[in-house]
C-alpha cells in the first residue's frame, strides 16, 4: 500500500516553463519595465490593493501582460502572483512582529497588505515561510 502525502493548504511544487515569447523582448525595453515594475510593486507598495492584477500593471505602462510576465519571470525570477504575494508576506511579517500592530488580528494583518481573503493569506504564508501566520507570530512576539 502507497503512502499518500498531502501538503497544507494544497500547494504545488513550482515548475520551470520556458515560454518563447520571453526572449523576444528588447534588453532596453525590459530594463526599463524592470525598473518600472519595481518602483509599482516596492515603492508605491501596490501590492496592497487586492484587485492589483498583472493586466492593470499592464495598462498602466502601455504595455500586454505578456511583456510584463516575461519581464517578471526573467529579472525577477517568479511569477505575477509570487512576486506580489512575497512583498505583501514580507510587510505581514513586519505587522506581526511589531508592537504597534499587537491589536491587530491575522486576518486584519493579511487584508491590510493586500490579501482578499483568509485563505489566499494563509496559503501564501504557509508556501513562503513554512508555517501558519498564527505560529509564526506567536513564535516572534515571544522572542522580543
Amino acid at each position: 500500500m502507497t503512502e499518500k502525502t498531502s501538503k497544507p493548504y494544497n500547494i504545488k511544487e513550482k515548475q520551470e516553463k520556458n515560454a518563447a515569447y520571453r526572449s523576444l523582448i528588447r534588453a532596453e525595453l525590459a530594463d526599463e519595465l524592470y525598473e518600472k515594475i519595481l518602483n509599482i510593486i516596492v515603492i508605491e507598495k501596490r501590492y496592497r490593493n487586492k484587485d492589483f492584477s498583472a493586466k492593470e500593471l499592464a495598462k498602466e505602462l502601455n504595455t500586454n501582460t505578456r511583456y510584463i510576465s516575461a519581464v517578471i519571470n526573467s529579472r525577477f525570477n517568479t511569477n505575477f502572483s509570487c512576486l506580489v504575494n512575497e512583498y505583501r508576506i514580507k510587510e505581514a511579517l513586519h505587522r506581526m512582529t511589531d508592537k504597534r500592530f499587537v491589536d491587530m488580528t491575522i486576518e486584519e494583518i493579511g487584508n491590510a497588505v493586500g490579501f482578499a481573503n483568509r485563505q489566499s493569506f494563509y496559503a501564501s504564508f504557509y508556501r513562503m515561510m513554512g508555517e501558519t501566520p498564527n505560529g509564526y507570530r506567536k513564535r516572534h512576539l515571544l522572542i522580543k
